[in-house]
């Protein structure tokens, strides 16, 4: 309603006085029709969206459950602190700097036992996946 006066005020030069009473009816039930309109256009983005989202390829759903094992089994398979060094900057999104001090270790100790985590990480994935083909 408050923006059927605004125009009413707006176009109070070309309204005649007898008709105000129309004008503000007619205005404000175009501004709801207008209104509605939007929202059912934004419903229907919003439902195209949602359903393009879901819409994923299930053999790539597969992939990813496989490969999903394949990269829990072979964390599993890293020894006790490279796994922990591993799963504290990756999950835990902890830094370099702070698994360091939480280990009481130096940062280059840190740096070591990732980069032998990626690297046995890496060979392990290949394999894995190799035996799965």
């Amino acid at each position: 309603m408050h923006e059927a006066f605004v125009r009413l005020w707006k176009n109070c030069e070309k309204v005649i006085l007898e008709k105000v009473t129309g004008f503000l009816f007619t205005t404000a039930n175009r501004l709801f029709l207008n209104e509605v309109e939007h929202e059912k256009v934004k419903l229907r983005f919003e439902k195209e969206a949602t359903d393009t989202h879901n819409k994923v390829d299930p053999h790539y759903e597969l992939e990813e459950a496989e490969f999903k094992k394949i990269l829990e089994e072979a964390i599993s398979a890293l020894p006790e602190t490279q796994r922990e060094v591993f799963l504290l900057n990756k999950i835990d999104k902890l830094s370099f700097q702070e698994i360091a001090d939480l280990q009481g270790v130096s940062l280059s100790a840190v740096h070591k036992k990732m980069y032998k985590a990626m690297d046995k990480l890496k060979d392990t994935v290949k394999i894995l996946q190799h035996k799965k083909i």
